[in-house]
């Protein structure tokens, strides 16, 4: 193990030690304003004493207090590169001129009725949104967050299939109140003592490069995992057997053709931008429909064109759903969020009271109105396609280079580096190690130095994550391949002198 750290660390070394100097950031002409907020130590104490715990991203919290376009500003004034965008959430950019313009001027007229009463900004947005959808997905109910969203879409398709079972894939994140704590499939999300959720089931998560069946011929993305398959351009087998898999569910746990409805991430987020096999997701639609149920998609992370081909990811699996849940991009960084569905499914919440008090706000609905024309006539679909693709195949060029960067994976703007502790060279390892927590978190601290941000995922904790505002450049990309070179780099020296 250690002679492998050593030749390695002896090419790394050779290759990358013309310069010790940290990547510079790219200029841009903007001047943060001063900090006069709270001090970073008070900042920490109240952390501590009067907010509720939340996730922590570095070893030292980064207080932030400005923001411009791809850009974050601390308190001391530093300047990041944020390759985050809150998760998915600033879609067109930090304090887009024109969003802040629309908050200003709606807030000037109208801030809030409650959806008791009607406003032209509404209808507007609505009109706007559901030109974007396919079929007869017309119908539209707005709430505030991704997870309010989806959890009207389980009162949804139990209400009106009249059914109870239903299924989401393993390791999917559809959040984690109420009915959606048992939905969602990851054990780091799971509190002990708490109910999952009745007659809700998981499939088995058809992941091409971890899991049992897949390889370089599966993925709808500009690259593929290093696994050699069976599979051919006409038919994946990978498909076919994940598919099997979750057919079995019925035959072992669900009532034939009493299904209510099936979950699914067109690319799941939280758990580490997996991607299903091609064809699988069609095969799983039919399945669900013929069984009585109806099929939910959730683009809270991949809608709005961040993957670039697609307005909604869910195109590219050749698939209509019959609910489409919405969020994060919606409204970049403003709370909001959309259920869209057909008028006859949204009819099966007549039977009873049903209200949001917030949904359709008239300053959300202008936000939302802005989000998507800035998409459109700055040509931010395209710049996800084109920037994405570019910066996913620069981080091939870096998986041929370094051993501990086990995948590339990902569409548009959401891209996922797998890493992986393993002292096996060949591309067909039997056994992937998932790089442990010490040395995720001191190439993500590393990076944090250089100036750049982005998250990190999957079960494990191993996969970087990319889902930057959607108006990155390529030169954004160069910088963020040079701090992760670094980063790298760094830890090799580590590893090599300390045995970390």
């Amino acid at each position: 193990m250690m002679k492998n750290i050593r030749n390695k660390f002896k090419g790394i070394n050779k290759q990358y030690t013309t310069s010790r100097l940290n990547p510079k950031l790219p200029p841009i002409d903007f001047k943060p304003l001063p900090y006069k907020g709270v001090s970073y130590e008070k900042a920490q104490s109240m952390q501590l004493n009067n907010v509720f715990p939340q996730v922590q991203m570095y070893e030292e919290p980064l207080l932030l207090h400005e923001g411009k376009m791809q850009w974050l500003f601390d308190h001391k004034g530093k300047r990041y590169l944020d390759m985050f965008g809150g998760i998915a959430t600033v879609s067109v950019g930090h304090c887009h001129p024109r969003i802040t313009e629309a908050i200003a001027e709606q807030s000037g007229i109208l801030g809030h009725v409650s959806g008791a009463y009607e406003h032209p900004k509404m209808y507007e947005y609505v009109e706007a949104l559901v030109s974007k959808m396919p079929g007869d997905l017309k119908t539209v109910y707005l709430v505030n967050s991704g997870s309010e969203a989806n959890e009207l879409a389980m009162q949804l398709v139990r209400l009106h299939t009249g059914n109870q079972d239903v299924l989401s894939i393993q390791n999917c994140y559809h959040g984690v109140s109420g009915n959606l704590h048992g939905l969602t499939a990851l054990a780091s999300a799971k509190y002990n003592n708490m109910c999952a959720g009745h007659f809700i089931h998981h499939a088995m998560c058809p992941d091409v490069f971890k899991g049992i069946w897949g390889g370089k011929k599966c993925r709808d993305s500009p690259v593929q995992t290093q696994r050699s398959c069976e599979c051919d351009r006409v038919r994946c087998r990978a498909a076919d057997k994940y598919y099997e898999q979750l057919e079995n569910i019925f035959s072992y746990s669900i009532p034939r053709g009493k299904v209510a409805g099936f979950f699914a991430e067109s690319i799941q987020g939280v758990g580490g931008i997996v991607q299903f096999p091609r064809g699988y997701l069609k095969r799983v639609y039919d399945l669900i429909k013929s069984n009585g149920g109806l099929c939910v998609a959730d683009e809270v992370q991949t809608g709005f064109g961040r993957t670039g081909e697609h307005f909604w990811n869910f195109q590219s699996h050749g698939v209509t759903p019959d609910i489409v849940t919405m969020a994060k991009g919606i409204g970049n960084g403003f709370p909001m969020a959309a259920v869209v569905t057909t008028p006859a499914i949204a009819r099966s919440l007549n039977s009873a009271f049903h209200f949001n008090t917030f949904g359709g706000n008239p300053v959300s609905c202008a936000v939302g109105v802005s989000v998507l024309k800035i998409i459109d006539e700055e040509g931010l679909q395209q710049n996800c396609l084109d920037v994405g693709t570019y910066f996913l195949e620069k981080l091939c060029g870096m998986r041929r280079e370094w051993n501990i960067i086990g995948d590339v994976r990902g569409k548009g703007l959401m891209i996922g580096v797998e890493l992986i502790d393993s002292d096996q060279d060949d591309s067909d390892k039997a056994i992937i190690n998932p790089l442990n927590c010490r040395a995720i978190s001191r190439i993500k601290n590393d990076c944090l130095k250089m100036g750049l941000l982005f998250g990190v995922g999957g079960v494990r904790s191993n996969v970087l994550r990319f889902m930057p505002p959607m108006c990155v450049t390529k030169a954004d990309v160069d910088f963020t391949i040079a701090v992760l070179r670094r980063a790298m780099q760094n830890y090799y020296e580590a590893k090599y002198h300390n045995n970390l």
